[in-house]
């Protein structure tokens, strides 16, 4: 088996993974009860038959993956593959000698068959997995990552080109300052974004991005910003795909600050949540502002840029709470990405 063609190694301890694998021996079982059944209630009740069977032979294998995780990772990948299915059939002969047990005469050929359907099964999903991972090669997450986030660039650039060119003359220093924080967020845009940023260049970029908005809505925005302290103490690192905090600060500015004269106020509450990052946007939304198209569009754009870096592990959820609307998003704490190196503030080419 060639290096091109060699089968890769799932990520056992992704959530995505662990659900798809088990989703995949189900449809196996479904299958099966499906071609064995002479009708569609006879295969439902068969079907429920075997999902009784094989539910404690996956959780435990699934069990062992997750903690043989890390040595599989370091292993050769044949090696590694190989385990994984010996594993499986060791395990399906576990359960199938304790079941046995209870049968007055043992059945060597049940034996048989069930090492062989285990070892096809383990195969079946690691070829199925790998195909997916190929489906999804890094080559096309940059190009999607890159159509995604060329949805996001111009929301801000105009309006904040707009307040600068206002205060050119009544306020240069301040003028200056905005062009600053303008290029910040403009060189974030155009870096290569297949890498994951830090929580901490995000938070410097959301900044910027609201003393943009302060310019043109001046008290009308009212930015409360509420850290936890455990943020900065956990020793797990904490990343993130670039440019994601932002767009959801856009989005609360223009959908709850911008409708209303009297403007309003954004809360930003960021904290760790067992092995999670949250991070909860809050602005006002009140029944009678005019709609704005575009909110839940990128909302979708952020939800599957998270997907692709993170699959199930990370979620974005929005809702309405009384009077304000509430977004939350939560990432996973153990990012395996190297970090974009993160520039100084400003720093201008040799």
């Amino acid at each position: 088996m060639t290096k091109e063609t060699q089968i890769t190694l799932p990520d056992f301890r992704n959530l995505g993974i662990l659900l798809r694998a088990a989703l995949a021996l189900q449809v196996l079982g479904l299958l099966a009860a499906l071609t064995h059944a002479s009708d569609l209630g006879g295969a439902l009740a068969l079907f429920f038959s075997y999902a009784a069977y094989l539910e404690p032979p996956l959780l435990s294998v699934m069990l062992i993956l997750f903690l043989l995780a890390p040595r599989l990772t370091a292993m050769p990948k044949r090696l590694a593959l190989a385990i994984c299915v010996a594993t499986s059939m060791l395990i399906a002969l576990l359960w199938h000698l304790l079941l046995q047990r209870q049968a007055p005469e043992p059945d060597s050929a049940s034996l048989l068959r069930t090492l062989l359907l285990a070892s096809i099964a383990a195969s079946f999903i690691l070829v199925w997995l790998d195909w997916r991972a190929r489906r999804l090669s890094p080559a096309l997450a940059e190009a999607r990552l890159q159509a995604l986030q060329a949805r996001i660039r111009p929301h801000f650039l105009f309006n904040s080109i707009n307040s600068v060119l206002s205060l050119m003359r009544s306020n240069p220093a301040r003028a200056e300052t905005a062009l600053e924080n303008l290029a910040e967020l403009y060189r974030a845009l155009m870096a290569d974004n297949r890498q994951l940023s830090s929580l901490e260049r995000e938070i410097e970029l959301a900044r910027a991005y609201l003393d943009l908005e302060a310019l043109r809505l001046g008290e009308r925005l009212h930015v409360d910003w509420r850290i936890d302290a455990g943020v900065d103490a956990t020793p797990r690192r904490i990343s993130m795909p670039s440019l994601v905090l932002q767009p959801l600060l856009e989005n609360a500015v223009c959908h709850g600050i911008e409708p209303h004269s009297e403007g309003g106020r954004i809360g930003i509450d960021i904290f760790t949540s067992g092995d999670q990052l949250n991070v909860v946007v809050r602005n006002p939304s009140r029944p009678d502002a005019p709609a704005r198209p575009g909110n839940r569009m990128a909302l979708s754009n952020i939800r599957e840029r998270l997907a692709l870096h993170f699959d199930a592990e990370a979620r974005l959820s929005a809702r309405q709470v009384g009077d304000e609307f509430v977004v939350q998003m939560a990432i996973p704490l153990h990012a395996e990405e190297p970090l974009i190196s993160r520039e100084p503030k400003h720093a201008r080419p040799a």
